[in-house]
């Protein structure tokens, strides 16, 4: 029985061929067809509708000043232990003088 063989590349010969067309580039060319792609990538982006972005910035604003209390909060927590463990830091009390 004959067996039927299909000849599709597979991806790492597709990923061969590619790097062995970008070698073959110059830099301008790399660097051309870099900017084009850009452009490309560039065209996909969709910008926010002005409730989005309020919303956003909303959301942001919120965690930011969320993790910032919360920062706070450990940095009090641990100075007070530090405080509780080593005393107030007065050398002079200690030393009796």
């Amino acid at each position: 029985m004959a067996r039927k063989v299909i000849d599709e590349p597979s991806e790492d010969v597709v990923a061969n061929a590619r790097r062995d067309r970008d070698d073959k580039r110059g830099p301008i060319a790399r660097l051309t067809l870099f900017i084009r792609q850009v452009f490309i990538e560039l065209r996909k982006v969709v910008a926010p509708t002005r409730k989005e972005l309020f919303s956003y910035t909303g959301v942001v604003l919120v965690f930011v000043i969320v993790m910032m209390a919360l920062v706070y909060g450990l940095d009090s927590a641990f100075a007070w232990a530090v405080t509780w463990v080593f005393g107030n830091g007065d050398v002079a009390s200690t030393t009796g003088n």
